[in-house]
């Protein structure tokens, strides 16, 4: 073979090699969802590859059809979109931009090269069409997801609080008004453990729907979580001042809610609302003076409505100040006890003392009970307290009765609600008493009629174990409850204790004095022991002793005391 036959042999080998690349990459252009448009400026050369008809419906052939492209793209976008292919005019290297084709759902991005030479006139220029439908389609999805609620379609919370600052900056500009809503369905617990949690669910999607109807550009709704709904109104005046707004609100929950399993619901909300920029200049903040009175409103009545006011906010700060340093007491064993004596009205002899908690702070204040019980009772540390009380209060009785030996006097110790509903509350009392040798019959438990609200059989079952171990029961604050005669007969109580609400006025008011004598001799006619709270003078005495009272409790005969105080009155009882 000559040379000239070797060398055409090696052309048509890396020919067809050629040939064979240019088919594969073909290939893999055409299959794929991207078209590119390759132009040399010198030679004024244009190849197109790839899959032009999947955006454009036909092949582009040149410089010329590419720009008939541009029929296929919105006409607000053509100008936009020109520009970028032909990027060279604007001597700029490269240029990324997407845009929407013309009646259909396809998402292109489009992506320009230009090469120039050292003159900086264009020599070679690639533009690549991508289809990003897909990518596009599922960060709508994200955004979706990040921005609105999946249960109601409303704004989820965090991009409410984003949409509200921006309210609150247009109203900073505009010297205008941003109220805020914070709105919760009353009961919703009930009805979601009594219907299930997909009811639940489809409940708060159907309130969702509602709401919905309120959306619109000067006013914001969201779902924040379970049963709360929150609004930002801008500018809330007219038909969209907070009273029309709440006002049209309570009535689209009029009507009741049909439940897919046939059930029908009807609700009812508490709604507080603060205004920007009176509360504060703060977007959480602001939800959260809105959440605050939210919940006073709650708690005054249901389907009530709270406006900011100061003395709300303050009143919750205290609270959360209390909690924390109520926590800390505990872990620390900050209280200590007192007691106060009851004394026969008859002939003015020791009957017992009452166990009182007191607790002083690490400022050195004291906190009134009336203050901190409350809040322990809310928050289920008035478990631990009260297990502290028991251990306490028993073991002072029992160093007391070991030095004085007396048999006659009773300790009277308080057991809220929830402490006496423990399923652990029996087997805790009786360890204690155990642990000091106490005998039952010394200790009176005081309850109040709250004790019954939730399952009052249970409760007199618990009373009955303990009246058989020997353990007295007191009735307290009693006259004040909320069914104060119908479940009496059924109680095994020792005594009553009048309310002291009664004793201050017994003196000045007949008719307190007259429900008072009615209190005695019922208590007498059922077998009762009574016994009056809140004594603080002669006077009130002497009327009590009159009326029949078995014993008083008050400052008239002896205020609470310390230990050390008690040790000395009941060394005098030997």
């Amino acid at each position: 073979m000559n040379e000239t036959s070797y060398r055409l042999s090696q052309l048509e080998a890396m020919n067809s090699r050629l040939k064979s690349d240019e088919n594969m990459y073909k290939m893999i252009l055409n299959t794929s969802r991207n078209a590119l448009l390759y132009h040399c400026f010198p030679e004024n050369r244009t190849v197109h590859l790839g899959n032009w008809s999947h955006f454009f419906g036909s092949d582009c052939s040149g410089n010329t059809d590419l720009h008939s492209t541009l029929d296929y793209i919105e006409e607000d976008e053509r100008i936009r979109v020109y520009d970028c292919m032909v990027l060279e005019k604007t001597k700029k290297e490269s240029n990324i931009i997407d845009f929407k084709l013309k009646d259909r759902n396809l998402w292109v991005e489009l992506e320009v090269n230009v090469i120039y030479d050292d003159n900086g006139e264009p020599v070679e220029k690639v533009l690549r069409f991508k289809d990003t439908t897909k990518f596009k389609e599922q960060n709508d999805e994200l955004a979706y997801l990040a921005y609105y609620d999946t249960y109601t379609g409303l704004y989820n919370r965090n991009y409410f609080i984003i949409k509200l600052r921006e309210m609150m900056k247009k109203a900073e500009r505009e010297n205008c008004v941003v109220s805020i809503l914070f709105i919760d369905v009353d009961n919703f617990r009930r009805i979601n453990d009594g219907m299930g949690m997909l009811m639940g669910d489809e409940l708060v999607q159907q309130i969702g729907e509602r709401f919905r109807d309120f959306s619109s550009d000067n006013i914001l709704v969201s779902h924040f979580n379970s049963d709360i709904f929150c609004m930002a109104i801008y500018d809330p005046c007219g038909s969209r001042s907070v009273e029309n707004v709440i006002s049209n609100l309570k009535t689209k929950l009029l009507d009741s809610f049909i439940l897919s399993n046939g059930k029908e619901v009807t609700i009812t909300v508490s709604i507080g609302v603060a205004e920007y920029p009176e509360c504060t200049k703060d977007a959480l903040e602001l939800i959260n003076c809105a959440e605050i009175v939210m919940f006073k409103a709650k708690h005054s009545q249901k389907n009530g409505v709270q406006y900011y006011d100061s003395p709300i906010i303050q009143e919750f700060i205290d609270k959360i100040n209390i909690e924390h340093k109520l926590e800390k007491a505990l872990r620390e064993q900050g209280f200590f006890m007192c007691y106060q004596p009851q004394y026969s009205t008859e002939d003015k002899k020791l009957r017992g003392v009452e166990a009182l908690v007191r607790w002083k702070d690490e400022d050195g204040k004291v906190i009134s009970p009336a203050t901190f019980i409350p809040v322990a009772e809310k928050n289920g540390s008035i478990l631990q307290l009260g297990d502290w009380i028991l251990e306490k209060s028993i073991s002072d009785f029992s160093k007391w009765l070991n030095r004085y030996h007396f048999n006659d006097i009773t300790l009277a110790i308080n057991i809220s609600a929830l402490q006496f509903k423990n399923k652990d509350f029996v087997k805790t009392l009786v360890q204690v008493l155990k642990r000091y040798d106490m005998p039952p019959s010394m200790i009176e438990l005081e309850i109040t009629e709250s004790v019954f609200i939730d399952d009052m059989n249970d409760v007199i079952e618990k009373m009955n174990i303990l009246k058989d171990m020997g353990f007295r029961f007191s009735m307290d604050d009693f006259g004040t409850g909320f069914s104060s005669l119908s479940y009496l007969r059924r109680l095994p109580i020792d005594t009553l204790k009048i309310d002291k609400s009664f004793i201050d006025s017994v003196v000045t008011d007949n008719s307190t004095r007259t429900i008072a004598e009615t209190i005695v001799d019922m208590g007498k006619k059922l077998g009762f022991n009574t016994i009056a709270e809140g004594v603080e003078e002669k006077v009130q005495f002497d009327i009590l002793k009159d009326i029949g009272c078995d014993n008083i409790q008050g400052y008239y005969m002896g205020k609470p005391m310390v230990s050390e105080k008690i040790e000395e009155l009941l060394s005098g009882c030997k």
